[in-house]
């Protein structure tokens, strides 16, 4: 996401500049001259007056920005408070950084994500007619958001006067449409990159590129997730893809971030353990904070800036980054999908580049900004014109203060102080400048094609950007999490307590009370929706059943229950806090699968052999009573023989077993079912199914919610043993249903992944002696299980390739059957290898699985209906045979298609509510909205943890490895905390870099020249504290005495220190020394600690860390 499925591809943009036109080169040169003259004055003025939006005055360019990057996310003062208030003296020294000195840190180098983005040399620019409205001569093609503002004043605003527009109009819906039915326009899902707000990708269905929006004119006011139309480029203006230049050998190919986990298998059940949840990505929070006041762009140095490559700060050739003309017999337009991707595929080394030509469906992210509002500066123009506000004071209704969202796709914006709420107007009036502590809850109201950025709608504050409550808040709004208590009406539809099974449905149901049912699930899980039996029939055969909580009983169609349940969509775990998309009574209660009470269900049962063939099924309602609810370390231990339960029924530290049956039986059901779990497993990637493992970070909280420790952990065989039996209930389930139902059957599919990236990782592997076979899913799996035995000594090495072959992976997402009826190939699933899939496990905390279990209630419905008016068979000894033609493992597609059986799945299906095909579709895509809003939501709760633990520790020491390395850059992998990071070492003060092309060297080492100016450009260099934490080798002593006892005291209660649980971790790291040699996967110390909370976005800085008399 969150790679495919519209899910944009992010780099970082080197834009390109025009040099067809050297009349506008020479007017803009002209103007960059006037503005340089008064470079440090604040604002200049004109006197003409500009609405909504539009600002006064030229600030001196920003450098940083100019290099998709950014400067108020770590403010020097800040950052200088936040690496000097340590506990160690070296660590105050060595962090500590001279304010003189100081430059805004790049976005890249504070923006947080899980495994962030890396490209190799790719040449980006806008499209050959991506020309704006000059402005002052200062808003050009290749420099964001590169607009002089005119006006009286920096916060004010007059309405009613001219103004000039500075993007293309929108389509009209007419034109719109004309054009997408003869093929000129693509309508697509509009994805911005996280480290460059300036690269934006759309995915066009059957073109295997996915097609670059590039600069602000054209992407022409659209933002994160709106369905836009756009117009290819001609092939003329298409620029370099990345690696195409031969220089791929410097970086590693991370530039994917789709972080496909489902392709593990099971059925979303992270916060149960039952394995890895499904892909949802999305490129972490990269800082995209600079002061509105400072984004003007000189042309002259975006020109400079173009001419470095963003991912290891390559130079590329000037003739690269221009426009080449068209190319011999091609026309202005690419027409049709099958015309672009045949281009794409003639020219695989040229990136297809677009324009917004309208914006058909607003992105509902627009509703959900948070952000800090920027007022230090007002307040300022409000004290120098005290006197003229006080005279007039209906200027106050048109002043405006700026809004930095915390989400780097997104631009500033601006907010009128008169629609502000009361309680932060009265805050303004009264001077509080904490207010820009706090984070704001905000929506895009507006962008006209005269304003170069949009103007929002502040709703509430949150709290202290620094505060976990706050945080956490602010995350559920920002991802739209509904989390209000079930209304009445809601509520009203829950059954009334106490509440006793009918007697009618012991009738139409099985009765399994009296067979051997239990749950395996976390020690801490309260809502229990799957449980597990064995029955051993002969001496090769066995009878395993996957019993799964009867929700679609209790949550009827249509009424209030069931439409907030569908709003909802899917429950959020944020560690200590879960958002259920149903009340408790139903999630931890009556549906629950709790020991030692009777409970309804949906039964699958299975006959397997000895092979793992699944020789029949069955498929019914039925009535449970699970005997224990064991713990995954419960069923670990069994597996192990930690513990033997045969020879006791009290042993300590068991739960509670109920009914008729010893541990004897459960012990072993266990071990039964683990070793038909490990041939269904190694049945199953024998058929081509992948797994990438990966290794998480769990965190320990204290009794106020508080994470105080972490550690790394994987999963074990019970959760495996688990995971095996939910795949074929959930791979049987979606059978069924889609041959009763062909054309609404709701089903999960998982395309094959973006097969370009998957050969560059491919590529990499090879150039370092890892063999690596991707031609398919079987071939893939196959060779990384051969790289983790020949890397069985460096596990860490391996936790990197995994993570980075996860990259390529697609998202997987719900569908209706009858929307792809045509396409039988776009139905299967890559990860499993398997054609058909869907989610029915997990009712509890998943709505598609409420509709599948209606569905296949509507199909047992239809069997019986169709077998009560065909009659039954009857036997050799006279007795009835009931046969089974919808449900069972041979379908009778000849009863389905007669007259009887159409009317009889009819009539089931308008009993059972099932949504007609269009509906569907509807319902699909809703939930694959919300599941990957959850995800994020989860994932950016994962984050404040993290930051939350490093502000508490205030440093971390680790080693990292090095995955990308370049001139300007390096991209770190931090294993500890699962992570990627940059460290920027281009342009510091003291140190000296040594790029060596030949053979992928870097050596960095410190200079005694003081270089307080760049040459050429008026920015400063950066400070070496911004790059390393540099400690003096006599303090080393001291040092580890005080970083252990940090450790120890980092708790109230004594808990293991962070991550020291991890048996591969060391609790001490040596420092490196200057001059220091790095390659290409070589192991570095870095210092991680914790950026933002009140002055920006959360944020985890890196630093290397280093030894030196010099420093």
């Amino acid at each position: 996401m969150k790679g495919g499925s519209g899910v944009a591809e992010p780099s970082v943009i080197v834009e390109r500049v025009e040099d067809t036109d050297k009349e506008k080169k020479k007017k803009r040169r002209s103007n960059r001259r006037s503005k340089h003259s008064s470079v440090y004055n604040l604002f200049i003025f004109t006197g003409h007056s500009l609405n909504c939006g539009e600002f006064v005055g030229a600030l001196p360019f920003n450098v940083s920005e100019a290099r998709g990057e950014t400067s108020d996310s770590f403010k020097s003062e800040d950052k200088t408070k936040s690496l000097t208030s340590m506990n160690c003296s070296s660590s105050k020294q060595g962090l500590e950084t001279a304010s003189n000195k100081q430059t805004p840190v790049r976005a890249s180098d504070v923006g947080f994500t899980s495994m962030p983005t890396m490209h190799i040399n790719e040449r980006v620019g806008s499209g050959c007619d991506d020309s704006a409205v000059d402005v002052g001569g200062t808003f050009s093609n290749s420099s964001p958001e590169s607009i002089a503002y005119l006006g009286s004043s920096p916060f004010h605003q007059f309405e009613g006067f001219a103004r000039k527009k500075l993007f293309a109009p929108h389509w009209p819906i007419e034109a719109v449409n004309e054009a997408l039915e003869k093929g000129e326009v693509y309508k697509a899902l509009f994805r911005v990159n996280a480290h460059n707000r300036l690269e934006a990708y759309c995915k066009i269905d059957g073109v295997p590129i996915d097609v670059l929006v590039s600069g602000i004119s054209s992407q022409n006011r659209a933002v994160e997730g709106d369905i836009v139309v756009i117009k290819v480029d001609p092939l003329g203006c298409w620029p370099k893809m990345k690696g195409s230049n031969g220089s791929s050998n410097n970086s590693t190919l991370v530039e994917g971030c789709n972080l496909v986990q489902e392709i593990n298998g099971v059925a979303d059940n992270s916060h149960k353990g039952k394995g890895i949840v499904d892909a949802d990505c999305e490129c972490d929070n990269g800082r995209n904070g600079v002061p509105l006041e400072k984004e003007f762009y000189d042309e002259t140095q975006m020109t400079r800036a173009a001419a470095y490559n963003h991912v290891n700060g390559h130079h590329q050739n000037g003739s690269e980054s221009l426009h080449v003309g068209f190319l011999p017999g091609q026309t202005e337009g690419i027409n049709s999908v099958d015309s672009l991707a045949a281009m794409t595929s003639r020219y695989p080394l040229k990136r297809p580049t677009a324009k917004v030509v309208a914006i058909v469906e607003k992105s509902l992210r627009r509703d959900t900004i948070v952000g800090f509002l920027n007022v230090k500066q007002w307040f300022s123009y409000r004290e120098l014109n005290g006197k003229d506000a006080k005279k007039n004071s209906s200027i106050f209704d048109h002043e405006y203060v700026t809004l930095s969202p915390t989400d780097p796709r997104f631009p500033k914006m601006t907010v009128f102080v008169r629609d502000l709420p009361d309680s932060i107007k009265k805050r303004l009036a009264d001077g509080d400048v904490t207010i820009e502590m706090e984070l704001l809850a905000a929506k895009i109201e507006d962008w006209s094609a005269e304003s170069p950025f949009p103007r929002a709608h502040v709703s509430c504050s949150f709290g202290r950007g620094s505060e976990l409550e706050t945080q956490i808040n602010a995350i559920l709004y920002q991802n739209a999490i509904h989390c209000a208590d079930f209304s009445a009406q809601v509520l009203s539809c829950l059954p009334s307590i106490p509440w006793e099974i009918p007697p009618k449905e012991f009738q139409t149901r099985e009765d399994l009370r009296d067979l051997c049912v239990f749950t395996i699930d976390p020690s801490t899980a309260s809502d229990l929706d799957d449980a597990l039996s064995i029955e051993k029939l002969s001496k090769d055969t066995f009878r395993v059943g996957v019993h799964i909580a009867d929700v679609s009983y209790f949550v009827l169609p249509n009424t209030a229950l069931d439409i907030e349940a569908q709003i909802r969509s899917t429950s959020v775990y944020l560690l200590q806090r879960k958002i259920q998309i149903l009340p408790s009574l139903l999630s931890e209660e009556l549906v629950s699968l709790n020991p030692g009470v009777d409970r309804l269900a949906f039964s699958i049962f299975w006959e397997l052999n000895s092979t793992g063939d699944v020789l029949d099924h069955w498929i019914g309602r039925t009535v449970i009573r699970s005997c224990c609810k064991l713990s995954y370390k419960h069923a670990q231990d069994i597996i192990q023989g930690v513990t033997d339960l045969e020879k006791s029924n009290t042993l300590e530290g068991l739960p509670q077993l109920h009914g008729k049956f010893e541990w004897a039986d459960v012990t072993r059901s266990v071990k039964c079912l683990h070793e038909i779990s490990k041939t269904l497993k190694e049945k199953r990637f024998c058929g081509g199914a992948l797994q990438l493992e990966s290794t998480k970070v769990v965190y320990l909280l204290d009794e106020h919610g508080v994470p105080y420790d972490s550690s790394l952990s994987e999963r074990m065989n019970s959760n495996f043993l688990v995971e095996e039996f939910m795949l074929l209930a959930n791979i049987t389930a979606a059978e069924v249903i889609s041959r009763a139902f062909p054309d609404s059957a709701l089903l999960r599919r998982h395309p094959e992944p973006n097969m370009r990236k998957l050969k560059e990782f491919e590529a990499f592997c090879r150039k370092h002696g890892l063999a690596l076979d991707s031609n398919s899913s079987s071939q893939l799996h196959q060779s990384l299980e051969k790289l983790r035995e020949k890397l069985k000594d460096d596990s860490f090495l391996f936790d990197i390739l995994i993570s980075y072959a996860s990259k390529p992976m697609q998202l997987a997402s719900y569908f209706c059957s009858g929307d792809l009826k045509d396409n039988l190939n776009d139905w299967g699933h890559y990860g499993l290898a398997v054609p058909l899939y869907t989610h029915f496990t997990s009712p509890l905390r998943r709505y598609p699985d409420v509709v599948v279990h209606r569905t296949l209630a509507a199909v047992i419905e239809a069997e019986k209906l169709y077998m009560k008016h065909s009659g039954v068979l009857k036997g050799n000894n006279g007795r009835e045979v009931c046969r089974t033609c919808f449900t069972g493992i041979y379908f009778d597609k000849e009863a389905a298609e007669s007259p009887q059986g159409k009317e009889a799945l009819s009539n089931a299906a308008l009993k059972h509510g099932l949504p007609p095909p269009e509906l569907l579709g509807d319902v699909a895509a809703h939930c694959n909205e919300r599941k990957l809003a959850s995800r994020h939501a989860e994932d950016a709760c994962q984050k404040l943890y993290m930051w939350v633990l490093l502000k508490k520790r205030e440093i971390l020491l680790s080693d990292a490895r090095v995955m990308g390395l370049g001139p300007r850059f390096m991209s770190v992998y931090i294993q500890k905390l699962s992570i990627e990071r940059r460290i920027y070492y281009d342009d510091v003060e003291g140190l000296t870099v040594e790029w060596l092309e030949s053979t992928s060297t870097l050596v960095l080492s410190l200079s005694g020249h003081k270089r307080i100016f760049k040459r050429g450009g008026p920015g400063n260099y950066m400070s070496l504290g911004n790059v390393a934490w540099v400690v003096n080798p006599y303090d080393l002593n001291m040092e580890t005495d005080s970083i252990d006892d940090c450790d120890a005291t980092c708790t109230s209660k004594g808990e293991v220190a962070l991550l020291d649980s991890e048996p591969t971790s060391k609790s001490w790291v040596d420092p490196g020394t200057f001059p220091l040699t790095v390659h290409m996967l070589s192991t570095i110390p870095v210092a991680l600690y914790a950026i933002g909370g009140d002055d920006g976005p959360l944020e985890i800085g890196v630093r290397l860390y280093m030894s030196s008399y010099l420093k």
